[in-house]
């Protein structure tokens, strides 16, 4: 059974464990065209930003999560970030109260970090998408706390913990896993790869914490751990959920001839959408940030090509500095979304 601490007993938490099952899909913040501009006061597309919200709960997702990496937490001025925060907290609620809103508050510090929690507790929200401060990185025990603290600080939200160590500097070990199991409102994660170390990690959180792959790790992460890996996120779902929605169908069904077909046909369409430099292009193991990976330059504008070429949700252009990629791998993103495209349109013939 899961700990009740003092916090969470003043405070019902509005996204608990057992509600992280599914297709938790995440969707970009759409801009207007001059948003590449770096004079341009405010970039929101607000009519398209209901619409992908819309159409996301619409098209049967259990969660949709904002304003992590190609959602462009990092390069949205306050009054964007709000205010995208509650046209997608509101759309969700006016189509489908299931579905989970989960906020992306991410800063970087403490205090900011909890006033956005504030806001989006405020507003409606069900959960957080959380990273973690990385101006420098944290150490061991700062990660924890600083989790810790945001949870005490604004109980009723459920925490996504967003791993990722490019990103954030430093790689949550199985160990740190084992500690942030122990606050209560630390319900899931986002993860990366499917490895030794996630099943080390796995073993450490049990029923406590979700940690959720990609979809296309997730027919992977349910063979090794089928009672412990109920959902996955998926910023393809941005392209259109079809896809992934096809796997959870055939994943819950017990379907594995199904759920491999799928998997398949869902990693083709990624083929062209991670450029590295050399076949070097990994996460040794000494090294928390890969200096040889091209796909990790230009994240943000090949995420929204692809979603662009796919023309489910259409992102806009990207917001600066993050705005700058060599156009053949921009093209090679599009086509990769129009090829996810094509994956759905199929599926759904079928």
């Amino acid at each position: 059974m899961r700990r009740v601490s003092a916090s969470r007993a003043m405070a019902d938490l509005r996204l608990e464990y057992d509600d992280v099952e599914g297709v938790f899909a995440i969707m970009p913040t759409p801009a207007t065209d001059d948003a590449s501009d770096p004079g341009a006061e405010y970039t929101l597309d607000e009519a398209e930003a209901r619409a992908g919200a819309r159409k996301l709960a619409e098209d049967g997702v259990d969660a949709v999560m904002i304003n992590g990496t190609f959602g462009e937490a990092a390069t949205l001025t306050e009054r964007e970030w709000k205010e995208f925060t509650r046209i997608v907290v509101e759309t969700i609620e006016e189509v489908d109260p299931s579905v989970h809103a989960i906020a992306g508050p991410t800063t970087l510090n403490t205090r900011s970090t909890i006033d956005r929690m504030q806001y989006a507790r405020g507003v409606g929200a069900d959960g957080v998408l959380l990273g973690r401060p990385m101006w420098l990185e944290l150490s061991e025990e700062a990660t924890v706390e600083f989790y810790r603290h945001v949870a005490e600080a604004v109980p009723e939200l459920g925490i996504v913990v967003y791993h990722n160590p490019p990103a954030f500097k430093n790689r949550i070990t199985p160990a740190m896993w084992r500690e942030l199991a122990e606050i209560d409102q630390v319900v899931a994660a986002k993860y990366g790869a499917v490895d030794v170390m996630w099943r080390d990690a796995v073993r450490q959180v049990g029923d406590r914490v979700q940690l959720m792959p990609i979809e296309r790790k997730w027919y992977l992460a349910h063979e090794l751990a089928p009672d412990l890996a109920r959902a996955a996120w998926s910023g393809s779902a941005a392209c259109g959920p079809l896809p992934a929605l096809r796997l959870k169908a055939a994943i819950e069904a017990g379907d594995a001839e199904r759920a491999r077909e799928l998997n398949r046909r869902i990693n083709a369409t990624n083929e062209k959408f991670y450029p590295q430099v050399g076949p070097e292009a990994t996460y040794p193991e000494a090294m928390n940030v890969r200096h040889d990976d091209l796909y990790g330059l230009y994240t943000i504008a090949l995420q929204k090509a692809r979603i662009g070429g796919a023309g489910y949700i259409d992102p806009g252009p990207p917001r600066p500095p993050y705005h700058v990629a060599p156009d053949d791998l921009v093209e090679m993103a599009a086509e990769s979304g129009r090829e996810w495209r094509d994956l759905a349109e199929e599926l759904r013939s079928e």
